[in-house]
């Protein structure tokens, strides 16, 4: 008799069927097994423990984010379509967008981790942040990333809802603002 081989990747493709669902609440090896049809076993077989399979989900996942939801085009403006996008993300796929951004158990320090990584690399070539420090890239990042969640997170919960030019507008001043935070910290350092 032929038994059926799970590999990673049929691991991988069941854990983020049951957080795209429930998020992490319900993120254990006998519910990842049970979508799959299998005892947990092939689950332990293939990683350390449940904290290995949910590092290496949220890498995955964060990856295939990159390609297929961050990389869309929206304004010519790499850094403002990475916000757009993110917000998209919040109302394409809210349990998907909580698990990893909100839920404490979700994807936290390494999906912003991730997700900073990502923001350098985005806004490397952009000349308006060419000569940004590592600091202020990180206020810059930081800035975003608390108003567009913010922006995510109430329109998910459906106490606002911005036009796509109001969030364009909200995204520009938050930037603005750091901006000349950051310029106004550097004049008076020299």
């Amino acid at each position: 008799m032929r038994h059926k081989v799970y590999t990673r990747e049929h691991i991988l493709k069941a854990a983020y069927e049951v957080i795209a669902k429930d998020g992490f609440t319900n993120f254990t090896a006998r519910n990842v097994a049970k979508k799959m049809g299998v005892s947990t076993q092939p689950i332990y077989l293939e990683f350390k423990n449940m904290q290995d399979l949910k590092n290496t989900l949220v890498e995955t996942v964060y990856e295939d984010l990159k390609k297929k939801v961050f990389s869309v085009e929206h304004t010519g403006d790499k850094l403002m379509d990475l916000a757009i996008n993110y917000i998209d993300l919040s109302q394409k796929s809210p349990k998907l967008f909580i698990a990893l951004f909100i839920d404490n158990y979700g994807g936290g320090k390494l999906m912003y981790d991730q997700a900073y990584e990502h923001f350098r690399h985005t806004i490397h070539d952009h000349e308006e942040y060419a000569n940004l420090s590592e600091e202020h890239l990180k206020a810059l990042h930081t800035g975003i990333w608390i108003a567009v969640t913010g922006v995510a997170a109430l329109m998910s919960s459906g106490v606002i809802e911005p036009t796509r030019q109001q969030i364009i507008t909200v995204v520009q001043q938050t930037i603005d603002s750091i901006l000349a935070i950051e310029a106004k910290k550097q004049e008076n350092n020299e």
